[in-house]
């Protein structure tokens, strides 16, 4: 049996302790600190001689030198298996409702609760049988989770090929009952599980090839699909200022967005924004299967208020169920709101430890942590065969809507795509707010290429005919310029902005997009003749509020052919006749 390895606390810093061993520490492992009845969990982040410095998961109130710190050998964890879907974990992955169930609504320092309920039943389903040559998270059997098919995988700590020793017959097993049975290529005996556990810092490699993301990810959100595109598999970012909408725009993506698992974590956002998320969710139904988007969701939720050392851990442990569900080759969404509050406690945690300040105070390893999250995402080839992805999109709330702050820099180094919010265009009431001018993305849309580029000149234009009005007036402009202003506006208005209180507008397919962007682009690339400006502006007036009403028809509906037919008319009495 192990000796226990404990150790003394010689230094209280906020959530930063430091406490004196005897015998050895290990980088990133787990520590209780004893405090009367409580255990409150830790994580060696540094160690200098026989000092541990450890960052606290929970309130230090009350701390005192000289109590008891109980060194576990076992590095951050999280376990996964069936169960997951449809919770609610903070960042050490506790179950919140099962606490305030046993415990009231205020949480209790040092409580913990297993994630997954033990003894629950679940209907296993062999797929491997006894002789069968597996690697790492080869699919062993499954249990039905929701509307999943949950794969039991061989564990991913396993080293290279495995013989399935035995496994157990179709029936009803808890996450406790061996499912199987493995050994390696030593001899040695691996008894599997319906659940394993995995540390949330290690990324998740049994993979046979990770994969250049390519395909596209559809949102629905026009702008994004069309404009600045994501790919299954890739990352995005979005910066914006308090206000801008950032958190609408995520839970509209992760209720349309064509994906199988959305995983969101709530890292260090107000709790008013949280509870908004945790009471609409179980509430809203998934458009895709018809039943509650909660389903094919895990929330991982660490509101502001909660110690900081928190907000890494609920990042780390969002990421590593991320990768678990893309294992079973599915396509996962992680939407990370806001890393901006995880990169200001790794700020707060720096200081404590008293290294030597980056820009804004920030850690010299900012750009590296950052880097090196959003660096497990990706599109992956299991030994299968078979695809999963993981697509993670982080927002940032930059201070004062500065995006040249060292997070919103550091994020854009690493990202496949930029969609950065602005305070004018919200509070013009143009949703979303991402700002065409500024965003950018290295992904493909499935727009065609030559119509995507005339649609972004169009918007340039109109921007620069609106900002010369602002000096010279409308007298000053050209009639050529001030049409190509109201083709940019018009293009803004019934293209880039949407409806989300409108069923049918909140959420475009890919087939209705590209039917709608090439009827645009004949509209901005069509000579149209007009007497004055005042004829083009009543023009495009017109034409807006025919497009507004084709925007709520359903697609492919009669009524929708009608509103084309009549749109189409409508723009051929000002197209310019041929001679």
């Amino acid at each position: 049996m192990a000796t226990k390895r404990t150790g003394r606390i010689t230094k209280i810093s906020g959530n930063m302790v430091t406490a004196a061993f005897d015998t050895f520490a290990v980088q990133n492992e787990v520590a209780y600190i004893i405090h009367g009845q409580e255990r409150l969990k830790s994580e060696v982040i540094r160690i200098r001689g026989n000092l541990a410095e450890m960052q606290v998961y929970e309130s230090t109130i009350g701390l005192k030198i000289k109590e008891e710190v109980e060194f576990t050998d076992e590095l951050l964890s999280v376990e996964l298996g069936p169960g997951l879907l449809g919770q609610i974990f903070d960042g050490l992955e506790n179950p919140l409702p099962l606490i305030a169930e046993k415990h009231g609504f205020f949480l209790t320092r040092g409580i913990y609760l297993k994630p997954l309920a033990d003894e629950s039943q679940w209907e296993f389903t062999p797929l491997a049988k006894a002789g069968d040559i597996v690697r790492p998270s080869d699919k062993l059997g499954f249990v039905t989770e929701k509307i999943f098919k949950h794969y039991i995988m061989a564990p991913f700590y396993l080293h290279g090929a495995s013989e399935v020793v035995s496994i157990a017959a179709s029936g009803n097993y808890n996450l406790t009952h061996p499912v199987a049975r493995l050994k390696d290529a030593s001899g040695k005996i691996q008894e599997v599980f319906l659940k394993q556990a995995w540390p949330v810092k290690i990324p998740i490699q049994a993979y046979a090839e990770k994969l250049k993301p390519q395909q596209p990810l559809v949102t629905k959100m026009r702008l994004i699909d069309s404009l600045f595109p994501v790919a299954k598999g890739g990352t995005y970012c979005i910066p914006g200022p308090f206000g801008a909408g950032k958190t609408v725009l995520q839970q509209l993506t992760s209720r349309h967005a064509e994906v199988d698992i959305v995983v969101i974590a709530a890292c260090g956002e107000r709790a008013g924004e949280v509870v908004e998320t945790l009471k609409t969710f179980p509430a809203i139904i998934d458009p895709k299967t018809g039943r509650p988007l909660s389903d094919r969701t895990v929330i991982i939720c660490n509101t502001s208020s909660m110690p900081v050392a928190a907000r890494e851990s609920s990042v780390y442990t969002a990421v590593t169920i991320a990768e678990y569900y893309r294992q079973m080759g599915l396509h996962v969404l992680l939407l990370a709101d806001s890393t901006s509050r995880w990169a200001q406690a790794m700020r707060e945690m720096s200081g404590r430890l008293e290294e030597i300040p980056g820009e804004e105070a920030f850690p010299a390893y900012l750009e590296s942590r950052i880097a090196s999250f959003y660096e497990r995402a990706g599109a992956v080839r299991l030994y299968d065969g078979s695809a999963g992805s993981v697509t993670i999109g982080g927002t940032v709330s930059p201070a004062g809507g500065n995006f040249e702050e060292p997070v919103t820099q550091a994020t854009l180094k690493v990202v496949g795509a930029f969609h950065g919010l602005s305070r004018e265009r919200s509070d013009a009431r143009r949703y979303p707010a991402i700002d065409p001018l500024i965003s950018w993305s290295k992904y493909k849309s499935f727009i065609d290429e030559t119509q995507m580029k005339r649609g972004h000149a169009i918007l340039r234009k109109s921007h620069d005919v609106a900002q010369m009005m602002k000096v010279i007036g409308e007298e000053g402009t050209s009639l050529a310029d001030f049409v190509d202003y109201l083709k940019g506006e018009f293009f803004d208005f019934v293209y880039l902005q949407q409806n989300a209180f409108d069923p049918v507008d909140e959420a475009t397919p890919r087939e209705r997009q590209k039917h709608i962007f090439n009827f645009i682009y004949q509209i901005i690339e069509a000579e149209l003749v007009f007497q004055d400006k005042e004829d083009a502006r009543q023009f495009f007036q017109k034409l807006r509020q025919q497009f507004r009403s084709w925007n709520s028809a359903t697609w492919e509906s009669p009524e929708f052919a009608q509103l084309e037919k009549e749109t189409a008319g409508l723009i051929a009495t000002q197209r310019k006749p041929y001679t």
